[in-house]
């Protein structure tokens, strides 16, 4: 490649440019669908994980009822005891005592009660968001459904043709000195229409539009 001619170095070039035109006219028939398939898949992703989120929430406000309902329990069982002690209680100082502990386990009582109520308001919450996320995962999924059906018809019709285009600028690529590749493959990404090899057309390039000044064309 080093004993390459100006105009053998441009025709490869021509070459490797003609072949990714025609690889970029394939992308462009995929439009947009591989992006929407890809939001689809992340917003799917993102109602999981909020999924996911709310019935850890609610595994824990049911663990927290258990140990409510267990602590009423234990609540029951000392007022139980302390009842049964008022009865052999000495003098008004023992008997004032007692009734005040069996107070605290009453108070006890009320406030897991309280916060086993509150515990299931929460998780009634919790599963209707969850609910509301199961629609929002069916619909969106029935929609990354018709969009990844509608990319693999696209994909499977340009398979062939983009598996042959692929091995020739496989192979057009190397006609071409390393340098002066990664300079054209720097130019194209640096441009929206993906075009870094034009013609002159009536004294300007093709595509960019700018203007050659006439001392270059006969050069070029």
């Amino acid at each position: 490649m080093e004993n390459q001619s100006v105009a053998q170095k441009l025709e490869a070039l021509v070459k490797l440019q003609y072949i990714d035109t025609k690889l970029d006219e394939l992308k462009k028939l995929r439009g947009d669908l591989p992006d929407e398939v890809q939001d689809l898949e992340d917003e799917i992703e993102g109602y999981r994980t909020r999924q996911n989120k709310f019935e850890a929430g609610q595994r824990e406000i049911e663990e927290n009822i258990k140990k409510h309902k267990e602590a009423i329990k234990e609540a029951e069982k000392l007022i139980k005891k302390y009842t049964e002690q008022q009865k052999n209680v000495r003098n008004n100082r023992e008997f004032d005592a007692i009734t005040k502990e069996i107070e605290l386990q009453e108070l006890e009582i009320q406030i897991c009660e309280k916060k086993i109520k509150e515990g299931k308001e929460l998780i009634q919450e919790k599963k209707d968001e969850i609910e509301k996320t199961d629609v929002f995962v069916k619909e969106r999924g029935d929609h990354l459904d018709n969009k990844k059906k509608e990319l693999d018809s696209i994909l499977a019709e340009s398979h062939e043709e983009e598996k042959r285009l692929l091995a020739e600028r496989d192979k057009a690529s190397k006609r071409i000195e390393d340098k002066l590749l990664n300079y054209y493959e720097r130019l194209r990404g640096s441009l929206s229409n993906g075009l870094a090899v034009v013609r002159v057309v009536r004294g300007a390039a093709e595509g960019c539009n700018i203007v050659i000044p006439p001392q270059k064309i006969p050069e070029i």
